[in-house]
Order: structure tokens, then C-alpha cells, then sequence
């Protein structure tokens, strides 16, 4: 099915647009094919295509390069997510585990950028799990105990100081973490573009109808042509499910995010001058929302099983809608027609938040499920299942498969019921949060 992305996202839409992109118009032969050119797939291709200079590599995306999910999410390099969190040892010895991956997936990206010296306005700022509601203390103060014992700096912070720091008097207990990042992730991604090797032929706008393993090939039909390949990696996140990859352990989730204007020197002044800031919510359908460096407002508030190939202009509005209520909530003194774009994403989540990372076959690899936490863990395992379908093995493959592995979902209708139903309960309780 043809992937129909609205073009409204603030973040591509302040870059320049790209001169050149190709589409698959005629049958081709390779080593190596890549589907998603997010940040897995580019990250797969670049490291392939350092592996194997003189091997041909084929990228292909339903889409423009990037400008799915990669590009149009909220920019946290993740260091540690609260609704992972857990008390009890064994739990605890798991959450570890998850830890260990968000820290090399910063470390993956950190890499990059030193490497290939990209301005992404990388902002060791950390971050805040915030709410408004008082109650909320005894769970961050459990998380705070959870992080302690990991060894992650962390602040538990009131109502006074979160005013002061943020701008506005709308939460009252926040738990502050020092490692993450924020960044710019259409900055980040385009990066990657401009960052693959010469053998690496990128096609845009080229979706996947079908593919078959055939003895030691895969032969993959797309809307224009066909695509033989000695190996494939599948990199599609939250198009996995779609193209019957793992397809009982995955699922696609819409997201729809808005941003306001550059603030003005007036209106910046009456929030207080802040510092660049992200808050993620205590509860799991609270807003997440962020302070750009260039003094601009974003705000995430809804998350719902929709189609994930295409959302109309007048649902995106009604989204629009809700996400302006956030606003206004948060920031009263702002006028209310501030937002200037708003646009919608997928991400792909598992039923126990874990990541897939295997070998299916012989040829055939797939890395995704991100669960939210895709830059930097989707940047680690692009370059770890290039380095997986090489036959080689690193430390941080011996890390990542030290995960647990996705838990089993059952077939549909239930699924979408169990996931409704789910999403509905969690947004009624995080109803003042939004």
C-alpha cells in the first residue's frame, strides 16, 4: 500500500529541500538491499557500505529518505523512560538491561556526529518526567530510588523551582534526569544522508508490494520494478507489521505532534526567559512537550491505533485542536493562534516495550520496535544488524541480545480490541496531563 505522509512537519520543513532523489523505475540486481531509510536503515547502509566498498548496496524507502518517523519525532536521545521502570530486583535487573542499550545508542550517535561533525543542536540539557498532579510524587519518588540504585542522576523537584526552570506553573512535581539529549532529529537525519558511501544507491518514493525467499535470493516486487538481493535488512519500524515481518509481536501506533511559531521577544519574556527544555509525562498519555532552542513550543498529546499509511487534513486538525488546548493550559498568557504546524507519525511498539533484532533466515534480518526510544537505539541497531548479517559479533550485539525478547500478541480482532481498550483506560487517566 502507497504510504501517504502529510508535508507539515516543522522540523523537515525548515531544511533545505534536497535537490536530487531517485525512485526504482527499472529491474535491478545486488548484494545487499536495505528496506527504510530511517535512522536504522541509513545507519545499516552506512556501515555496510564501509564494510563492503566494492559490493553494490540498494536503499530503499517508501517515502522520502528520513521523513518518516526519524524525522518527525519529538528529538529525545533517551538515556532512561519511566514507564520501563521497575522496583523489585529481577525487574530492576531487566530494566538494566534496557538502560545498557539507551546508553550505547547515545554513544552510536554521539559517534556520528564527532565523526561527521553535524550540527543537530545537540543539548546535553537532560530532561524532566513531569505532572500536575501532587499525586505523582510517590511515583517519581519510587523512580528516583529505581534510578539511584542504577546510578543516574536525578533530582526530584517542586512546583517553585519547576516554575522557574520551565516557565510555567502547571506541574508541580517533576523528577529531573541528567543524561538525555535534546536535539533537532530532521538535523540528525539528513545527516545521515549526505553521510553514505559512494556504493550505496538511495531510492525514494519506491514502496514494497510484496518480497519472496527464493534458495539463496530474495526477490522483491516494488511499484515500479523488481529488486533481486543476496541479503535483505528490514528497517520499516512501524511498517514492519505490513510487510508480514514478525508480524505477532509488533504493532503500529499514530502520534500526532504541533508546533507554534518562533516566540516573540514579548511573549518569550512574559514565560520567563527558559532554558531549551523536554518534559515526558509521568503518565503514559500525558503530553510530552519541548522548549526549542530557537524559542518554539512542541507539544506531543495523542497516541491512537489509526491507519498508519495516511491521515487526512481534517482528522490532523482535529488533532491540531487538542494539541492547542495543551498549549493553552501550560502557557495562558500565549495567543491562541500560535501553533504553526502540525503533523503526524508512527512508531512501532511490542507488548513488553522490547526491541526486534534478529536474524530471520539465513539472508534475511530485521531491527526495529523501538518503542519510542528510536534515535539513538534505532541508530545502534541499523550499524549492529549490518554488522549481525557480516557473521561478526561485537560487544554490543552480546548487549542487545541480552534483552528480553518481544513477548507474543494475539491475532487480530483482539488485538486491536486489547490495544483500544488499553489506550483508552491510560488516556483516562491522564486526562489533566494532556
Amino acid at each position: 500500500m502507497k504510504l501517504e505522509n502529510d508535508n507539515t512537519c516543522s522540523w523537515i520543513n525548515d531544511l533545505i529541500p534536497r535537490a536530487e532523489t531517485k525512485s526504482i523505475n527499472s529491474d535491478k540486481n545486488c548484494e545487499w538491499l536495505i528496506i527504510g531509510a530511517g535512522y536504522t536503515g541509513l545507519s545499516a547502509a552506512r556501515k555496510l557500505g564501509q564494510l563492503y566498498p566494492n559490493q553494490k548496496i540498494i536503499l530503499a524507502d517508501a517515502q522520502l529518505a528520513g521523513e518518516g518517523a526519524s524525522g518527525r519525532n519529538s528529538g529525545y536521545l533517551v538515556d532512561t523512560t519511566l514507564n520501563d521502570g521497575f522496583s523489585s530486583n529481577k525487574e530492576l535487573e531487566n530494566y538494566k538491561k534496557k538502560t545498557d542499550i539507551y546508553k550505547l545508542g547515545i554513544e552510536a550517535v554521539r559517534k556520528f556526529i564527532n565523526e561527521y561533525q553535524v550540527d543537530c543542536d545537540w543539548n546535553d540539557s537532560g530532561k524532566y518526567f513531569a505532572s500536575s498532579k501532587i499525586d505523582d510524587k510517590k511515583i517519581l519518588s519510587n523512580f528516583s530510588i529505581t534510578l539511584s540504585k542504577l546510578g543516574f542522576e536525578n533530582n526530584l523537584l517542586e512546583k517553585k523551582d519547576l516554575t522557574k526552570r520551565l516557565g510555567t506553573s502547571f506541574y508541580n512535581v517533576a523528577l529531573y534526569t541528567k543524561g538525555g539529549i535534546l536535539l533537532n532529529p530532521a538535523k540528525l537525519v539528513r545527516s545521515m544522508i549526505n553521510a553514505l558511501p559512494n556504493n550505496v544507491e538511495l531510492y525514494e518514493k519506491s514502496y514494497l508490494l510484496s518480497w519472496t525467499s527464493v534458495k539463496d535470493y530474495i526477490s522483491c516486487n516494488f511499484n515500479n520494478a523488481k529488486i533481486t538481493t543476496k541479503k535483505i535488512i528490514f528497517a520499516t519500524n512501524g511498517f514492519l507489521r505490513s510487510l508480514k515481518i514478525k508480524t505477532n509481536y509488533n504493532f503500529p501506533i499514530t502520534l500526532t505532534a504541533s508546533m507554534t511559531r518562533q516566540l516573540s521577544d514579548e511573549e518569550f519574556n512574559s514565560i520567563g526567559q527558559p532554558k531549551e527544555w523536554g518534559v515526558l509525562p509521568v503518565r503514559p498519555m500525558g503530553a510530552t512537550i519541548r522548549m526549542t532552542r530557537d524559542k518554539r513550543i512542541l507539544i506531543r498529546n495523542t497516541a491512537e491505533v489509526h491507519d498508519p499509511f495516511y491521515m487526512s487534513k481534517k482528522i490532523l486538525n482535529k488533532r491540531s485542536n487538542i494539541q492547542k488546548i495543551g498549549i493553552k493550559k501550560r502557557f495562558p498568557e500565549l495567543p491562541d493562534d500560535i501553533i504553526q504546524s502540525t503533523w503526524s507519525g508512527v512508531v512501532s511498539r511490542t507488548r513488553n516495550s522490547s526491541q526486534i533484532f534478529e536474524k530471520i533466515k539465513e539472508n534475511i534480518f530485521v531491527a526495529g520496535c523501538y518503542n519510542g526510544s528510536g534515535i539513538g537505539v534505532g541508530t545502534l541497531f541499523g550499524e549492529q544488524i549490518a554488522l549481525k548479517a557480516c557473521n561478526e559479533n561485537t560487544s554490543e550485539i552480546e548487549t542487545i541480545e541480552k534483552r528480553n525478547n518481544p513477548t507474543w500478541l494475539p491475532p487480530q480482532p483482539f488485538l486491536g480490541i486489547g490495544i483500544k481498550t488499553r489506550l483508552f483506560y491510560e488516556r483516562l487517566k491522564a486526562r489533566s496531563e494532556i
